[in-house]
């Protein structure tokens, strides 16, 4: 209980800190400006910086030294979004309950936008003040990787690639690890990073728990794909087997997807029982909400 607490006020505090410090970093368009502030800020789990928050707690970080890694994170993943949604990507038009960034701001400003985001969340780690230079430049290679080329976008590619073509169940875990799982990954790491006294074998416990985690994640996306409603998960439900995307589900069949999730769960929580028992709260809790969420 103390744990959900911990989560749900770091939540509250993280969501003031994020809106304060865009809006103190606005450029000089307008547009541009409520744009990107639109794909940031418009509601949103705020997973990964919960994860950066809570994997630094593991290690002993005070949370105040791990804000400006879990914006960045925010803007990082906000990005993503932003671009996924776009007429050349997966064309939504529903995303969190709202229209996607490009429906309510047109597509050339929703572009920039993710742009603009990409680039901001390099230049908070870059210029933050909350750890040393050496920590900084070790966290920006991490959420670079993670992103780039070897990360995320190479995820969103190999996606891209398969739409209507078959795959097996291995080559999807690696799809799901590079476009999900990495992200996640880095906003463990970056926590930990956060620590240059945190043991080696803090960073091995973590690494596993964001490794099942991430894929965990995904296996409920396929989920609630599946079985959910446009209006509980505030983005449009069925589109996996509307575009002929493969799957968990598809490849795995709707139980041995659901035992997988419950397997990776567990695993989820060894990995967070390993770490220091006064300070593993609230990844427990993330671990919980996460496997267990509806939308």
């Amino acid at each position: 209980m103390l744990a959900h607490a911990w989560v749900e006020e770091a939540r509250a505090g993280f969501e003031q800190a994020l809106a304060a410090k865009l809006g103190k970093f606005g450029g000089p368009s307008d547009a541009l400006n409520q744009a990107m502030a639109y794909g940031l800020l418009e509601g949103g789990k705020r997973l990964r910086a919960l994860l950066v928050l809570a994997s630094g707690h593991a290690v002993g970080t005070p949370m105040q030294a791990l804000t400006d890694a879990a914006c960045a994170i925010e803007a990082m993943h906000a990005y993503s979004l932003v671009h996924d949604d776009l007429p050349c990507m997966d064309n939504d038009t529903l995303r969190r309950g709202k229209p996607t960034c490009h429906v309510q701001h047109g597509e050339a400003f929703a572009l920039l936008a993710g742009d603009a985001l990409q680039t901001t969340a390099f230049q908070w780690l870059a210029e933050s003040a909350c750890a040393s230079p050496g920590i900084l430049l070790e966290q920006i290679k991490v959420l670079a990787r993670a992103s780039g080329l070897h990360g995320m976008a190479a995820g969103q590619a190999i996606d891209l690639a398969h739409v209507g073509k078959s795959m097996s169940l291995a080559d999807l875990k690696h799809m799901h690890a590079r476009k999900t799982g990495d992200l996640i990954a880095a906003s463990v790491r970056l926590g930990y990073l956060s620590n240059p006294a945190a043991k080696a074998e803090d960073l091995a416990n973590l690494e596993v728990f964001a490794k099942v985690l991430g894929l965990a994640y995904q296996t409920i996306d396929d989920i609630l794909d599946v079985e959910s409603t446009s209006e509980m998960l505030g983005k449009t439900s069925g589109k996996d087997a509307l575009n002929n995307k493969p799957t968990m589900v598809s490849l795995m069949g709707m139980p041995a997807a659901k035992a997988l999730l419950e397997d990776l769960r567990c695993q989820a929580f060894e990995a967070c029982e390993a770490l220091n028992a006064e300070r593993n709260g609230p990844l427990l809790a993330l671990a919980e909400l996460i496997t267990n969420r509806k939308s």
